[in-house]
């Protein structure tokens, strides 16, 4: 395979910093290379010159002839007076009827959420989050030979982070991106760069093939500091227990490696926790009792909930964009009271709550002081910390310690905010993004002080990563006026996402080829059930139906299973192929109704 790009001996610094030193390396036709390190490590200056973006100090940049490549940087920046259209299609230079017809331009469009933004929406009145989907659309659209990514899954759901990743696996083009998004460095990466001390490690494979190899290296050199073994021990303990589609296969013989995990303890023990939690917390943390939350406007994100938040219970939330699940962070918190129905609190409940702004930190004081401000000394799990170890560990070195909060970057502001939350010692634990800004290390650093911390936790996040490793259970906002438990998981969430759009779309081809006097006729039927008894009774039919999707679900998968292993049996696989069709058959009667009865409810 012919090289796309060739990095020689390339330098770069910034200041008195060097961030690269005499670097050499190439991206190779058809390679999907993931990029890590840490916050300020040269990543991005990395990208930047690969890209010709910025010029090496030495060294030499080469590229082959002819080559088609786009960047799409953390900056946002778009052409002024321009609109969403002009951005993401104009430079395509075809018609509108063409780009309509292309199925993959339109699948662009519709999985980075573009569709939704509107075509016509002038720039200057997106946010920062929407000029970010809109310059990486502008970029997917195009047949490329090369595409360079800077953290791509920041502003995107878990819905979008898995499109994308299923975008790039599929397109033939090479990719360069830079991510702190772990399960989606393992789903795309062929090959991971880690740029660190001025130089770039290259390893095989994803983020499992990169954690197990970085392992093996550390105990060869035999240089790593017993913190880091400790962490890595856990963290490979973490990729063994978890389901073997977490991870892939490493690609050569790791003996050594795995005499790391060997008798390893459990990453947290839960018993310990939620006994610890109890005596902390009492019985009742915070409930929420037939709540309704809305918007300033008067929409209705959640209706008629009832939630009771148990001692030591560990809760993902995710949900579509708009869906409410910040509105209900801040519910949970006290800020934002219900429109109906009330909030209990404990008496013992300290609550911690990670905002998404970094608006809450003392700009005047130093890094250290910052922390200090909060609390000197904390108690996690059994163990006592100081102000300085913990800051430490996530990640401020104790010559950083001394900076001046206000000179610190995006991603260490939200360190900092991290840490103070965790010094004032909550035993509950309200977490909105944690993730955003945040390098690999510290987020490994991250999940297992979380480990061994005892109370309990929400946390929204689209880090699927993060929510499998640190959640006991899984909680849905699908914009239906409910909160859904997801047993599956993320799985199971991203499944019935696909089925609703599946249904959405079935809805909208039905209404598109009808008359409009059944549409009218469908219509004044949905105001009928809206605000009668009938809805009630509706809602009830509609939540019967999804436990019994769950329960018919599981066993499809079950006999799936069994009939895999009855294949040298006839008999017995013919038995069990009538009922899976007769399990499949009623599977799919149920979803129709859910789906009948879903649009009823609007």
């Amino acid at each position: 395979m012919a090289n796309l790009v060739n990095l020689e001996q390339v330098s770069k610094s910034f200041g008195v910093k060097p961030l690269l030193e005499r670097v050499s390396l190439g991206v190779q036709e058809n390679e999907r290379i993931g990029v890590v390190g840490l916050n300020g490590g040269g990543k991005t200056t990395m990208l930047e010159v690969l890209a010709g973006i910025e010029e090496p100090d030495s060294g030499r940049v080469s590229r082959v002839g002819g080559l088609r490549m786009a960047v799409v940087t953390q900056r946002g920046v778009l052409p002024p007076g321009s609109t969403v259209g002009d951005v993401v299609l104009a430079p395509l230079g075809v018609a509108e009827h063409e780009w309509a017809g292309d199925a993959r331009i339109r699948s662009v469009l519709d999985g980075i959420g573009i569709t939704g933004l509107g075509l016509d929406a002038p720039v200057e009145q997106l946010s920062g989050g929407e000029r970010r989907r809109t310059a990486l659309a502008a970029a997917l659209v195009r047949d490329l030979d090369l595409l360079v990514l800077d953290e791509p899954t920041n502003h995107l759901d878990v819905e979008g982070v898995q499109w994308l990743a299923e975008h790039l696996v599929n397109r033939r083009s090479s990719l360069v991106v830079v991510t702190h998004d772990r399960w989606f460095l393992d789903t795309v990466a062929t090959r991971t760069w880690e740029v660190v001390g001025g130089g770039v490690e290259t390893y095989e494979g994803g983020y499992a093939d990169w954690i197990f190899a970085r392992a093996e290296r550390s105990r060869q050199a035999d240089a790593a500091e017993d913190r880091r073994r400790n962490l890595a021990r856990k963290e490979l303990a973490w990729l063994r227990r978890g389901p073997p589609a977490r991870t892939s296969k490493p690609r050569y013989r790791i003996e050594a490696a795995e005499a790391l995990i060997a008798d390893v303890p459990a990453p947290r023990d839960s018993v310990a926790l939620a006994s610890f939690a109890r005596t902390r917390l009492g019985r009742i943390v915070i409930e929420l009792e037939d709540a309704t939350l809305t918007t300033p406007d008067g929409r209705v994100l959640v209706n008629d909930l009832t939630w009771r938040l148990a001692p030591g219970e560990r809760i993902g939330l995710v949900g579509v964009n708009g869906s409410g699940k910040t509105t209900l962070l801040r519910t949970l918190a006290g800020e934002l009271e219900p429109a109906s129905g009330r909030r209990v609190e404990g008496k013992t409940v300290r609550i911690g709550w990670l905002r998404q702004e970094l608006d809450d930190l003392p700009v005047d004081m130093r890094v250290l002081e910052a922390v200090q401000d909060v609390a000197e000394r904390i108690q996690l799990g059994d163990k006592e910390i100081s102000a300085g170890q913990l800051a430490e560990r996530l990640g401020f070195t104790p010559a950083r310690q001394r900076t001046p909060v206000g000179d610190l970057s995006g991603g260490e502001r939200r360190r900092l905010q991290l840490t103070r939350v965790l010094m004032s010692e909550p035993n509950v634990l309200l977490l909105d993004e944690p993730t955003n800004d945040l390098d690999i290390d510290t987020l490994q650093q991250l999940e297992d002080l979380l480990d061994s911390w005892a109370g309990t936790l929400v946390v929204i996040s689209h880090d699927r990563y993060l929510v499998e490793r640190i959640c006991d259970s899984t909680w849905a906002l699908f914009g239906d006026g409910r909160l859904t438990n997801l047993p599956g998981g993320i799985e199971e969430y991203l499944r019935r996402r696909a089925r609703l759009a599946d249904a959405a779309d079935a809805a909208g081809s039905g209404r598109s080829i009808g008359s409009a006097a059944p549409a009218a006729s469908a219509s004044a039927s949905a105001s009928a059930v809206k605000g009668s008894a009938d809805e009630r009774a509706a809602r009830k039919e509609l939540s019967r139906l999804e436990r019994s999707l769950v329960k018919l679900d599981d066993r499809e998968k079950t006999l799936h299973a069994a009939l895999a292993e009855a294949a040298t049996d006839p008999v017995r696989a013919q038995t069990l192929g009538a009922e899976l069709d007769t399990v499949v058959a009623e599977k799919n009667a149920v979803e129709e109704r859910w789906m009948e009865l879903a649009d009823e409810l609007g």
